[in-house]
């Protein structure tokens, strides 16, 4: 039911129709993650609902800012933004950013992927009536972040513009398509209703905004490694009094404890994960979009792939099966090509030298890494060979002296008598 009440306030047109061209901030991502953690966390009840500052020059709005706004119910418990409290925030943050002169282009919520629903048409109704006429919706799609997003996939977020259009749009059809709004004539009697339509946009950043990103990511995974250290030694506390064997393992699980502290990485270290992760994910796109092209061009007709000649369709009689032709596409690839040997450095046999010392160094770095361990790993088994080696001695000179008390204890005593007597008696010839 919700899925079809969302539906109906999509509009009827091609998002291509519209001239506007939206141009995306980090600033607002980071804006709408933060008020969207805080909301959940802090169990608040209501809606989520933003303003979006920016520009708007000609068909072109920038979105580079946004806060959070108050809401209140009206007369109809239908859920409206506090007139007054926007108001004042807005001018406030017109004094802060007087250059380049910000307003109110829109503002946000979440909803489903699906569209908008009814409970967020009153609120962009006031916001058109009593701020901007041309304001649009940023729509925040949290089931998209609970199935998680692969790299390079789109954001979970759609931007929307409204129209009006009657309740008989679907109806009216001129030249094979729908009629455009700016020549759709309603009948009299008839009342246009809100419509949303979906608008293309596209992520733009400054340097500063680059800067903040980048700051939130590496405090993001030092977060991550200190709060998965700390649960791990929570999971590791003593609840009961500990016997000697006990202790023992103790000290081992200390022993393990501390080399999970001190696996906690620096903040350099996190830069360095950072920037790499970054570059991996870049390769791993440039990967992709290869391997796309290459499957355009072999999906090719084989008359396009054999000659260079214009093929001709009536002989070609699998034609169908391959991949429709595009010859601005085609046209592409081939400047594309022919730009890559200016990629190549002038001098590539002192590159290749470079390339190879850089390998033997790191490889040799392994080497030695892989020597010492190996080294302290037999230092600590010759360790552990001798206390071994010591107690099994020891329990064998115990296990000897214990046979010999048990076995020979009247040939022990009469050999100490004997001997006491004959030396008595050698004694006492020799006195004579």
């Amino acid at each position: 039911m919700a899925e079809d009440q969302s539906k109906s306030l999509l509009s009827t047109h091609k998002s291509s129709d519209s001239g506007l061209q939206i141009h995306l901030h980090p600033l607002v991502l980071l804006t709408i993650s933060d008020y969207i953690t805080r909301h959940i966390l802090r169990r608040r009840h209501g809606p989520i609902v933003g303003a979006l500052l920016g520009q708007q020059i000609g068909r072109e709005i920038s979105l580079e800012y946004a806060f959070e706004c108050s809401v209140i119910s009206g007369d109809d418990e239908t859920v409206i933004v506090d007139d007054v409290w926007l108001k004042d925030r807005l001018q406030q943050h017109k004094d802060v950013h007087k250059v380049p002169a910000l307003d109110l282009v829109g503002w946000f919520t979440t909803s489903p992927a699906t569209g908008p629903e009814s409970h967020h048409v009153p609120i962009h109704q006031q916001i058109l009536r009593d701020y901007n006429e041309t304001a649009v919706l940023l729509a925040f799609h949290p089931s998209g972040v609970s199935r998680g997003a692969s790299v390079g996939g789109e954001l979970p977020l759609t931007i929307y513009e409204s129209v009006h259009e009657s309740g008989k749009a679907e109806a009216q059809v001129v030249g094979g398509g729908p009629m455009d709004i700016e020549d759709q004539q309603a009948p009299q009697g008839s009342q246009l209703d809100l419509r949303f339509r979906e608008l293309p946009y596209s992520v733009e950043t400054g340097e500063a905004e680059m800067i903040s990103v980048d700051f939130v990511a590496r405090s993001g995974g030092i977060a991550t490694a200190a709060e998965g250290a700390a649960k791990n030694g929570k999971a590791q506390a003593p609840q009961t009094p500990l016997s000697e064997g006990d202790l023992r393992r103790a000290g081992k699980q200390k022993e393990i404890k501390s080399m999970d502290d001190s696996s906690i990485l620096s903040a350099e270290d996190e830069e360095l994960i950072t920037s790499l992760s970054t570059r991996a994910n870049a390769i791993k796109m440039l990967h992709t979009r290869i391997q796309l092209l290459k499957s355009y061009l072999t999906n090719l007709p084989p008359s396009y792939l054999s000659t260079s000649s214009q093929p001709d369709k009536s002989t070609d009689a699998a034609f169908s099966n391959h991949t429709e032709i595009n010859h601005p596409i085609l046209r592409s690839i081939q400047a594309l090509i022919s730009r890559l040997p200016l990629l190549l450095p002038a001098d590539q046999a002192g590159l290749e030298q470079e390339r190879l010392a850089e390998k033997s160094d790191v490889s040799l770095v392994d080497l030695l890494g892989n020597i010492s361990k190996s080294v302290k790993d037999t230092r600590e088994m010759g360790r552990k060979f001798g206390i071994i080696e010591q107690a099994r001695q020891t329990a064998k000179r115990g296990a000897t002296a214990t046979f010999n008390d048990d076995y020979f204890p009247v040939a022990s005593a009469a050999g100490g008598e004997k001997s006491e007597g004959t030396g008595m008696g050698l004694s006492q010839g020799y006195m004579s």
